[in-house]
Order: C-alpha cells, then structure tokens, then sequence
C-alpha cells in the first residue's frame, strides 16, 4: 500500500473549513482548477466524496464532517511540531544535566552555578562527573551534556565550543613562605621544592619548557592529579604549585600568589557540548547560566 501524501491533511483541512473549492483555492494560493485536482485526489484516498454538491454550493458528507476535528487537530500538530521551540517556562523542567569538569572547576565555581539555576529552574538538577582526560566520547554518546575544559588539538571538530574566560598560571605558597617575600626571580622560583599537576602523572609540562632555555630546571618534589589537591599540599608545607588564576580563585584564600617570572602564554577555558543539544532550549539557558557565573 502506498504511503498517503500528507500535504493532502491540510488541503482536507482547508476544504472542509471553506465547504468551497474556489475559498479553499483562494486560501491556500491555488487555481480553481488545481485545487479540484486535489480534491479529487482526497476522494480516490478516503474513497469518499467528501464534498457534494447542494444546489449553487457545496455540503459535506457524514464521512467529513467525522473528519473535520481530527483533520484540523491533526494539522495542528503537525505545525507545533515543525515550528522552532519556545523558551519553555523554567519553573516547569524537570531535568538533570551532567557536566564533566575538574575538581577545582567545580569547587570555584560550583555553587554559584547551583544556586543560579536553582533560583530560575529549581526542577532542574545538576550532575557533575570528574574529567579524568579530554575523550569526548561521553559528549557524543550523551552521558555528559556539557563539559569545560581547555580545547585541545586533540578535541573532535564536531563539537560545539564557546570561551568562558581568559586564565594564565600563576605561583602559590603558604602564607609566611619565604617566596612572600622580595623579588622572585626564575633562579628563586626554580630553586624551590614544586608540585607539578599532570592528570597523566607526568613531571615536566610548559612551565619546565619555559625554565629550560633560561638553563633552569624545577625539582619536582611530588605529582599530583589536580590543582586543588597541588593547593591543599603547598598550604600546609613549603612546597610550591603553579596554578591556574582564575580557576583556582576561590581555593587560594590565605595563601601568597604571585606572577610567574616566565614567559608563557594565557590560555582559554571553555565549554564544549555536541551539536545535537545546539538548539536545545534548556540546553541553551544552561549554556547562558554558566558565561555568566564565570564572567563575574
């Protein structure tokens, strides 16, 4: 059995609300005589005349006026449908997102994410998951939603990207730590007992490449998985950890930071998502949400 031409649904639609070839025609911008073709048509697939003819117009029969509220429903539908989604109200979604980020990204800025989401859409739930490496299969697969990270070379093209914020590493010790005090020069700096941070559990990264040609070299004294735990070491020892700016914000409080004597580029940290959820309207207000949380 063939399948039916649903364009015909909204010339039914307008037919039967016409009860008029010529008004249907004139509706739907048709000739006359294109608009009897489709009618004629409508008759061979609901093997009903549907329309007839009562002296100078038309009537409809019993099999028509049993269609009309469902065709009409039915093309109403269809439109919803095929029209661009709305702003849903907020106060209505019950949803949960998850989003892959660091440790230290959640602890900066975590809660305030929360609680401006829970302010306009308290139905809505987040789930953060740690981000062990920068796979994105989990953002392809749909187990994440949304990630934050800095983009890579390794990042696959298909995936959405926007900046959040510009950030650059800085130096870190407790406070009374001897580097509190005077100018810290590279021979200062590298001289120190470091943490380096690798999730790779590697001990050289841009800052060893940075020392290299000034004839320097850190000891790196222990490695660690992430900043917040690199953070949590040098504030109770001597150690010295090299940390993002920005990212770390919240986490220094009561410690000494300083500009790193070295020449190394800012970076930016971004969100990711795959392009499925691009339109998504909720999707898109988290998105909002999240620019806004990190530009304060």
């Amino acid at each position: 059995m063939p399948t039916p031409d649903f364009n015909l649904l909204i010339t039914l639609d307008v037919l039967l609300t016409e009860g008029s070839v010529a008004g249907a025609a004139k509706r739907l911008r048709l000739s006359p005589s294109a608009m009897s073709r489709a009618l004629a048509r409508l008759r061979e697939t609901t093997g009903d005349p549907l329309l007839v003819r009562a002296g100078r117009g038309l009537v409809p029969t019993p099999r028509a006026l049993e269609l009309r509220e469902r065709v009409s429903q039915l093309v109403l539908e269809a439109e919803t449908v095929l029209r661009p989604a709305g702003q849903p109200d907020l106060n209505g979604v019950v949803r949960t997102f998850t989003l892959r980020t660091s440790e230290g990204f959640v602890e900066n800025f975590g809660a305030a994410l929360i609680a401006r989401v829970a302010e306009q859409a308290p139905g809505i739930r987040l789930r953060f998951m740690h981000k062990p490496d920068k796979d994105s299969t989990s953002l392809r697969d749909g187990t994440v939603d949304l990630e934050t990270g800095v983009v890579g070379k390794a990042a696959s093209p298909e995936l959405r990207t926007q900046g959040l914020f510009r950030d650059r590493f800085i130096g870190v010790v407790r406070a009374g730590h001897a580097l509190e005090e005077g100018e810290i020069t590279p021979e200062r700096y590298a001289v120190g007992s470091h943490i380096s941070v690798s999730r790779r559990g590697l001990d050289k990264g841009p800052i060893d490449e940075a020392l290299a040609p000034l004839g320097l070299q850190r000891k790196i004294a222990t490695i660690v998985a992430g900043f917040s735990t690199a953070l949590a070491l040098a504030r109770s020892s001597d150690l010295i950890a090299s940390v993002p700016e920005r990212h770390t914000a919240n986490l220094r409080w009561g410690m000494h930071s300083f500009a790193l004597p070295l020449s190394l580029p800012e970076f930016t940290v971004a969100m990711l998502w795959h392009p499925r959820l691009e339109a998504d309207p909720v999707h898109c207000w988290l998105r909002g949400c999240l620019r806004e949380v990190c530009a304060q």
